[in-house]
C-alpha cells in the first residue's frame, strides 16, 4: 500500500510529465524568448517578464525537489536549484532567477534528447512490431492480428511485408531483410525449411510458413523485453555520483550560510548556492552509460543495463563456449576420401548425400547440404532406403549398394572394416566420421566437424592485446578442445565441462579477484552466464534460457564486435572520470570565486551551465566512438 503522501504527490507527478518533450521544448522557447527580452529590458508585460521564465522552467523544478523530499527525502540537485531560485527572487535578481531556471531546464532537455537518441536505435524494434497476420485456414486467407496467432497456424507472406511471428517456410522463396535483428543491411536468402524472425521484412515472393514462436516468445518481443531493462539508473557509480551531489547540497548550504554571516552579503551567498548545483556531476554518468549503450546497439548488441558495461570494463578473463559461439554450431563436411580406385572422393561425396535425402539425422542432413553446397549438383533419388536407428543408413544409389554410418553398421552388415590412419587423424582433431561401404566393400569415409568463425581468430587476437586473457569451457572432448584452442591461440583450455564444472571454473577465477565474462549460446550455458561478473549471450542461436541469463545480447552472432565492446566499456569508464573530475573542479573554482564576490548570480548561472552542456556533449562523443 502507497503512502498518504505518496498519494498525494502522484497528481503533481502526472502534471509534470505531461506533454514529455515537445512541452518542455514549448515552455523552454517561450522563457527563452522572455529572458531575452528581460536581458535587453524590454517590457511589454505590467511586470519582469523573466517572471515567465521563473514561472514555466522554475515551478517545475521546485516541483520535482518538492516530491523527492516529500516520498523519498532525496537531496539531489534540484533542492539546491530551488533554493537558489527563490533566494534569488527574495533579493529582488529576476532576471537571475529566470535565467537559472531556464538554463537548468535547458540542461534536463539536452540530457533526454541524448538519451533518446542513444537509445533509438533499440527502441525502433518496439515500432517495429507486427500488428497483422495473415493466416490460412481451410483453404482461405483472414488477417488477424499478430497477437492472435498460434503456434502450428499457417501463414501467408507477401513482398513488403514484415513477418508477423517466428516460424519455418513451408512453401516458396524469398530474401529477408533482417536489419532490425542483426543490423546487416544485405537481404538473405530463405527457401523451404529455412527459420524466419519475427520483426524482419519479406523482400520479394510470397511465402508460407508454420508458426514456431509468438506472442511474447517471438524474437521480436525477446528483444523488445532486452531493451525495455535496459536502464543507465542501475550502474553502481551513478549512486556514487549521486552521494556526491547530495553532500555537495550540503556543502554549498554550509557555505551559503558562513559566506552570508561573515560578509553580511546576501547576493554572494546567493551566487554560491546557483554555481555549486551539482548538476554536472549527476549528469556526468548517465549520459555516458546511456551514449555507450546506443553505441553498442550500432554494433549488435543489446545492453541490458549500464552496470554491465561498467562491470565488463574491470573484467580480465573471458570465458568462452566452443559451440556455436566460436564455432559455426552447425556440422560441415571437411573432408571426403575414397580408399578404393573404382570410386571418386565426389562419387562416394555424391552417393553418401543421394542416400542421406531422407534421413532425419543431423548430420545425414548436413552431408546433404554441404554437398549441394559444394559441388552444385542435383542429387539423384535413393531406392530401398532403409534407416538403421543408431547405427546409418543403407540404399541403392545409381546401381550401387551403399552403407553410410558408423563402425558398428559395417560390421554387422559383414564389411571387413579397420579404421584408417587417415580417419584416425580427424577423429583426433574432433571431427565425427561417417563410414561409406560399396556394394559390401569399405570404400571410405565423410569427415564432420563443427567450423570455426571466420571471425574467430581475430578476434581472441584483438581481445589478447586488450589486456583480457581468453578461456575455453566447453562440454566437448579433449582432444576437439585442443585442436580448436590451437588454431585461436587460446593457452587455457578446460574440457568436458557439464553446467557445474563451468560454474566451478568461473568460481576459481574469481577467488583469485579476477574478473570473468561468461559468452555462451546454450541452456548448459546459462547458470555460468547468471555466476560470472557478465553474460553475453548469442541472441541469434543462443536459447532463451541463456540470453534470458545474460546481461548483454550479441544479436548478430558475430564475436568480432566482442573487442569493440570491451574497448567501448574501458572508454565509457574514462569519459564517466573525466566528467567527474571536470564538474567537481568546476564547482570548486565557481564557489571560490562566488565568495569573493567576482562571480554574480547571472554569471555564475551561465558559468554553471555551460559546465553541465560540456559534460553531456561529451558523453554524446561515445555515440560514434570506434574501436580503432
Amino acid at each position: 500500500m502507497k503512502s498518504f503522501r505518496e498519494r498525494l504527490m502522484q497528481p503533481l507527478e502526472h502534471l509534470l510529465e505531461l506533454g514529455g518533450i515537445k512541452k518542455d521544448i514549448t515552455l523552454l522557447v517561450i522563457s527563452g524568448i522572455a529572458v531575452v527580452l528581460s536581458l535587453a529590458d524590454v517590457q511589454p508585460l505590467p511586470f519582469d517578464i523573466a517572471w515567465v521564465a521563473i514561472l514555466l522552467c522554475g515551478v517545475p523544478i521546485i516541483l520535482e525537489a518538492i516530491i523527492g523530499l516529500v516520498t523519498a527525502f532525496d537531496i539531489k540537485a534540484d533542492v539546491l536549484v530551488s533554493l537558489a531560485l527563490i533566494a534569488s527572487v527574495c533579493i529582488g535578481e529576476t532576471f537571475a532567477a529566470g535565467e537559472v531556471a531556464f538554463i537548468m531546464q535547458l540542461g534536463g532537455l539536452l540530457e533526454e534528447l541524448t538519451v533518446a537518441k542513444a537509445r533509438a536505435g533499440i527502441e525502433k524494434l518496439v515500432h517495429l512490431t507486427p500488428q497483422t497476420a495473415r493466416v490460412l485456414k481451410n483453404g482461405t486467407e483472414a488477417i488477424i492480428p499478430a497477437e492472435k496467432v498460434q503456434v502450428g497456424d499457417m501463414l501467408r507472406v507477401l513482398p513488403g511485408e514484415t513477418v508477423p511471428v517466428d516460424g519455418v517456410i513451408t512453401s516458396g522463396q524469398t530474401s529477408i531483410n533482417q536489419a532490425v535483428m542483426t543490423g546487416e543491411s544485405l537481404p538473405v536468402d530463405k527457401t523451404v525449411g529455412d527459420e524466419v524472425s519475427s520483426g524482419t521484412v519479406n523482400q520479394f515472393g510470397a511465402f508460407e510458413m508454420r508458426a514456431s514462436k509468438v506472442g511474447e516468445d517471438s524474437s521480436i518481443q525477446r528483444m523488445i523485453r532486452l531493451v525495455q531493462s535496459a536502464d543507465a539508473g542501475k550502474a553502481k557509480i551513478v549512486g556514487l555520483a549521486d552521494r556526491w551531489a547530495t553532500w555537495i547540497v550540503v556543502i554549498a548550504l554550509t557555505a551559503a550560510a558562513i559566506t552570508w554571516l561573515a560578509t553580511g552579503q546576501i547576493i554572494r551567498a546567493v551566487t554560491i548556492l546557483v554555481v555549486f548545483c551539482p548538476c554536472a556531476l549527476v549528469l556526468a554518468t548517465p549520459t555516458a552509460i546511456m551514449a555507450a549503450i546506443g553505441n553498442a546497439t550500432k554494433h549488435g548488441f543489446l545492453v541490458r543495463e549500464g552496470d554491465a558495461l561498467e562491470r565488463l570494463a574491470k573484467v580480465k578473463v573471458l570465458a568462452f563456449d566452443k559451440t556455436g559461439t566460436l564455432t559455426c554450431g552447425t556440422p560441415e563436411v571437411v573432408a571426403v576420401e575414397s580408399l578404393t580406385p573404382a570410386h571418386t572422393n565426389t562419387d562416394l561425396y555424391r552417393f553418401a548425400a543421394c542416400a542421406e535425402q531422407l534421413s532425419e539425422h543431423p548430420l545425414g542432413k548436413a552431408i546433404v547440404r554441404c554437398c549441394k553446397k559444394d559441388l552444385h549438383t542435383e542429387l539423384a533419388a535413393a531406392q530401398d532406403f532403409r534407416m538403421i536407428p543408431g547405427r546409418g543408413v543403407a540404399a541403392m544409389v545409381d546401381g550401387v549398394q551403399l552403407l553410410a554410418g558408423n563402425p558398428e553398421l559395417l560390421k554387422e552388415q559383414g564389411v571387413a572394416f579397420a579404421v584408417p590412419a587417415s580417419a584416425e587423424e580427424h577423429l583426433h582433431k574432433g571431427a565425427t566420421i561417417t563410414y561409406l561401404a560399396v556394394n559390401g566393400v569399405f570404400a571410405g569415409f565423410i569427415a564432420l566437424s563443427d567450423t570455426l568463425r571466420a571471425e574467430s581468430a581475430d578476434t581472441i587476437r584483438q581481445l589478447t592485446a586488450l589486456d583480457v586473457q581468453p578461456v575455453l569451457l566447453t562440454g566437448d572432448h579433449e582432444s576437439a578442445a585442443n585442436a580448436i584452442a590451437g588454431q585461436l591461440g587460446i593457452r587455457e583450455v578446460r574440457a568436458n565441462c557439464l553446467p557445474q564444472d563451468k560454474l566451478r571454473y568461473i568460481d576459481e577465477f574469481q577467488q583469485k579477484g579476477e574478473l570473468v565474462c561468461m559468452i555462451g549460446d546454450g541452456i548448459n550455458d546459462a547458470p555460468a552466464l547468471k555466476k560470472a561478473e557478465v553474460g553475453i549471450a548469442m541472441g541469434g542461436t543462443g536459447s532463451d534460457i541463456a540470453v534470458d541469463a545474460a546481461d548483454i545480447a550479441l544479436v548478430d552472432d558475430e564475436v568480432k564486435e566482442l573487442p569493440h565492446l570491451m574497448a567501448l566499456s574501458k572508454r565509457m569508464m574514462t569519459t564517466i572520470k573525466l566528467n567527474l573530475t571536470f564538474s567537481m573542479t568546476l564547482n570548486f573554482i565557481a564557489i571560490t570565486l562566488a565568495i569573493t564576490g567576482i562571480l554574480n548570480p547571472v554569471v555564475g548561472a551561465l558559468v554553471h551551465n555551460a559546465g553541465s552542456v560540456l559534460v553531456i556533449i561529451n558523453s554524446a562523443l561515445l555515440l560514434n566512438w570506434k574501436h580503432s
